[in-house]
């Protein structure tokens, strides 16, 4: 996209609102578009489609941010949003004048093309018509179909304060299933979905899009046949792919600069101490190509790390913004991000995961007497501070002997992150990252990200059902 505003009014902009003493600073443009379409009952009911665009002025000094922002793009408000984001390290005097340059990011892991141009409306109805046909051809027991098909694009332009000037155009889609099956008068539900960083053509000409609605097919039959989850302390095992949500929320977020420089994390000042047991190793990767959560940039300007934060059960390092990054004698890591250019920058995860394993994922269940087998989860709720987690899974399944029995209903994993780091006995050979839906939210702002996690077995959790 060609700038919205002169590079001369971006250039006085960025002159205006640096004072000497400033420790950073920057300016960030963007222009974002999202359309949306949702079918229920058998056709499409909403069609929405928006455009957004406005500036964000930094000034950062010390632990302190001043923090701007205008939809407004007339030279007037461009320069009172520049004169606020000044006063928080007021100084005399201005920084040496500095001009705007053009700067090459070093990754280039997705299209730089609106993901929504790749498909009309009109071939994205005949998408979801079609997956409605699939779902209620599958089992007549399915009552009900929701599915959502999503695009969106943000043009951005980050100015940094020495007028560094990087460009980066990020496309997102996600495609969702959820359906609603009935026998004998008990509903079920079951729900999958994907997306990533590439065109829509993709969900519309390949197998992704039906390989979904099976799944969300076989999930809502399957609970209909499921038991009260039994409860109590129990080893259990998690399966490869979106159960990483627990790594995310558990540990992930333990793990972010300003949670650690403020001392509010359990990993806060354990730099090279034993915090998960040997072999386990966990990485934050952004630049894996057209993932949900990659960037070729953060959103401060810094290029996109694969950042190890365990390695073989020692803590190696934190998530960063430049920010605290400064402020803890560490480097950056490319994690400093924000929702929007009306959001402060926070240090956020990209694409988090736990490395594979040697073990089998048939020798981890057959070391399971009794246990819980744990393939996906719903929703959950995380005390940062403590680690403290509790999440609720959508399709688990009873083990004895080694077997898998009847699938479970109900089931909610209690725990921490630190200690469960500690009882991983058994790390899988399988890794895999989730389809692409993961979104994470922190002090109000949410963001796309990517999780993911192998099989591994946990010596003993805490397991909430209905079965004592």
């Amino acid at each position: 996209m060609t700038l919205a505003i002169p590079s001369s009014t971006l250039n006085k902009m960025l002159n205006a609102m640096i004072p000497a003493g400033a420790d950073d600073a920057d300016l960030y443009l963007q222009h974002s578009q999202s359309e949306s379409m949702a079918l229920e009952e058998g056709r499409v009911k909403h069609v929405s489609s928006s455009t957004h665009q406005g500036i964000g002025a930094r000034v950062v000094k010390g632990e302190a941010a001043g923090h701007a922002y205008t939809d407004r793009l007339e030279p007037a408000a461009l320069m009172e949003a520049a004169t606020a984001a000044r006063t928080i390290a007021e100084g005399k005097q201005n920084n040496a004048p500095v001009a705007i340059h053009s700067s090459k990011p070093a990754h280039a892991l997705y299209r730089p093309e609106n993901p929504a141009m790749a498909a009309s409306m009109h071939e994205r109805k005949n998408l979801l018509e079609r997956l409605d046909t699939l779902a209620r051809g599958i089992d007549p027991r399915v009552v009900q179909v929701f599915a959502n098909v999503s695009a969106s694009f943000s043009d951005i332009h980050i100015i940094r304060m020495d007028g560094a000037h990087l460009h980066d155009a990020r496309p997102l889609v996600r495609l969702n299933i959820s359906v609603v099956v009935e026998q004998d008068g008990r509903r079920e539900t079951g729900g999958a979905g994907g997306g990533g960083r590439f065109g829509l053509d993709r969900m519309l000409q390949g197998e992704e899009a039906e390989r979904l609605t099976r799944e969300a097919v076989r999930i809502a039959l399957l609970n209909l046949d499921a038991v009260a989850a039994p409860a109590g302390p129990m080893p259990v095992v998690l399966g490869p792919g979106w159960p990483g949500i627990l790594l995310h929320e558990a540990i992930g977020h333990g793990l972010e600069g300003d949670f650690n420089r403020k001392g509010t994390s359990a990993f806060a000042g354990r730099i090279g101490e034993q915090v998960a047991a040997k072999g386990i190793t966990v990485v934050d990767d952004g630049t894996i190509s057209e993932r949900r959560g990659s960037l070729n940039f953060d959103d401060e300007g810094t290029d996109t790390h694969r950042t190890v934060l365990i390695e073989d059960g020692i803590l190696t390092g934190y998530l960063q913004d430049k920010q605290n990054a400064r402020l803890m004698g560490m480097a950056p890591t490319g994690n400093g991000r924000r929702e929007s250019y009306a959001h402060p920058v926070l240090p956020r995860m990209t694409n988090t995961f736990m490395l594979a394993g040697h073990d089998t994922p048939d020798d981890i269940l057959a070391s399971l007497e009794r246990g819980i087998y744990a393939v996906n989860f719903g929703g959950g709720q995380v005390d940062i501070t403590s680690g403290k987690f509790v999440f609720t899974t959508s399709e688990a399944y009873l083990v004895e002997n080694g077997e898998i029995k009847a699938p479970v209903k109900g089931a909610t994993l209690i725990g921490d992150g630190p200690s469960v780091l500690k009882k991983v006995s058994m790390i899988g050979n399988d890794l895999a990252l989730d389809p692409g839906v993961g979104t994470c939210g922190k002090d109000g702002q949410s963001v796309p990200v990517g999780v993911g996690l192998p099989t591994i077995r946990i010596d003993e959790l805490i397991v909430g059902g209905a079965e004592i």
